[in-house]
């Protein structure tokens, strides 16, 4: 039975465009809301008015819409200050928000001397001693943030990929919620939002695991239930090394612009870093239906966007003509040669824009670069060769007076015969393209 009470979100930062290392956590919580019958939320965390920009939230719901990951209901954090203005006043309430009043320099200074010492870098709480004079004093001079005050004691939560986690919150610094400019930071929004709207199910990636131990904290002291959280392994090159210099190269636009098939980065993606192998899917449905959260390992996973040109390529060929006629269509292909082309074409092509070329070709002829030693044969055989239209039977019936006229075999008859007709040494049968072919070429 579907459990409508499942509610996963997706919480990206309109401050530029997805990559693969966030699309990755969108799928995996689309994929969890979906096999449960329950709800995804898209959330825009743009409570940073500098960063965010309407022209990357539009772009977010491009590419989610490009791979098919619909949302049930869209929020937005600008719209929901004042939920996050109630749950500050609450643990202030409580005594669990406080104000402090160092400086970056201060706090960096307070950490240099800590680590000389052979100490942890964690926050000293020295505000927590200021008299209400001081703070008067301070408040006068400078803005004051606002920490949380942890419990110092153990967290501890079963993660879904991990397993059971436990972070001793004495070796963490108090988060700050609110920056002395009064921006609300993401740790607590995030908190107030997965409570209020019902979030049972958390998948980030692995650096998040130190911000899941203070949310927990959080969370409970709004009297709220923290969700299952999972983290999944980050991302590198396939020589192992850190993606985030090369995140911006791996946009989910660049990839599209690349001719990447949205089901070839979904099956990559589905399966990258779980036990399971990488198998080419052709729906949304086989995805979620093959997806198990508890697959995916620890480790650092290696991501080679090389992977997705063979995806791609065997997606290509799997497809009917009607999932491909517009784009034929919009070639000036005629609708009653369709069909033919889209045989002929689509094991020789790894992206949709090369079909562009193969009909380029069949209008236009081609330009061949004949090699030097080859070239009186093949003017020989061209002046053999009719005028179009060819049929399927063509191509035997050429190559045959080339051979009777030249005495060549093999690859020695065949290979500059192609070449000449195509620019290429690789291609479809010939009795199957030359039928497409209109122009016979010069040299």
């Amino acid at each position: 039975m579907p459990d409508t009470q499942t509610v996963t979100r997706f919480a990206p930062s309109p401050t530029g465009f997805l990559h693969v290392g966030n699309m990755r956590a969108a799928l995996m919580n689309w994929v969890i809301a979906r096999k449960a019958g329950g709800t995804f939320i898209l959330r825009l965390d743009d409570t940073d008015p500098e960063r965010s920009r309407e022209e990357y939230a539009d772009a977010i719901r491009e590419d989610l819409e490009w791979l098919g990951l619909t949302w049930d209901r869209e929020e937005r954090q600008s719209q929901r200050l004042d939920r996050y203005a109630a749950a500050a006043d609450t643990m202030r309430d409580s005594g669990r928000l406080y104000e402090a009043f160092e400086t970056p320099t201060e706090l960096d200074l307070k950490r240099k001397k800590q680590l000389n010492m052979g100490k942890p870098p964690v926050y000293d709480r020295a505000a927590l001693s200021l008299s209400d004079g001081e703070r008067a004093a301070l408040r006068a001079e400078r803005d004051g943030h606002w920490r949380f005050l942890l419990d110092r004691e153990r967290i501890e939560w079963t993660d879904g990929i991990l397993g059971p986690l436990s972070i001793d919150a004495a070796s963490l610094s108090d988060p700050v919620l609110i920056r002395g400019d009064g921006q609300v930071l993401y740790t607590l929004a995030s908190v107030v939002d997965d409570t209020e709207m019902g979030v049972t199910h958390v998948v980030r990636g692995s650096d998040h695991v130190t911000n899941t131990a203070t949310q927990i904290q959080i969370i409970e002291a709004l009297g709220g239930t923290a969700p299952q959280f999972a983290h999944h392994s980050l991302l590198t090159s396939p020589q192992g090394e850190g993606l985030s210099k090369r995140l911006g190269t791996l946009s989910l636009r660049d990839l599209r612009a690349a001719g990447v098939e949205p089901m070839a980065l979904l099956s990559l993606m589905a399966r990258l870093g779980s036990s399971q192998p990488v198998e080419l899917r052709t729906s949304l449905d086989e995805i979620v239906e093959g997806f198990e959260i508890g697959q995916f390992g620890a480790a650092p996973t290696k991501f080679d966007e090389n992977d997705l040109k063979p995806l791609t390529a065997h997606h290509l060929q799997s497809l009917p003509l009607p999932a491909v006629e517009d784009d034929i269509a919009a070639l000036g292909v005629p609708e009653d040669e369709r069909e033919r082309f889209w045989t002929v074409v689509r094991e020789n092509i790894a992206t949709r824009a090369e079909m562009a070329d193969w009909w380029a070709l069949m209008t236009e002829g081609a330009r061949p670069d004949i090699p030097e030693d080859d070239r009186p044969f093949v003017a020989e055989a061209l002046s053999l060769l009719p005028d179009a239209p060819w049929t399927a039977q063509s191509w035997d019936d050429w190559t045959a007076a080339a051979k009777a006229a030249s005495g060549r075999k093999g690859a020695a008859l065949f290979k500059p015969l192609r070449l000449a007709l195509t620019g290429r040494t690789t291609g479809p049968a010939m009795g199957d393209l030359m039928p497409l072919l209109r122009r016979k070429p010069s040299l």
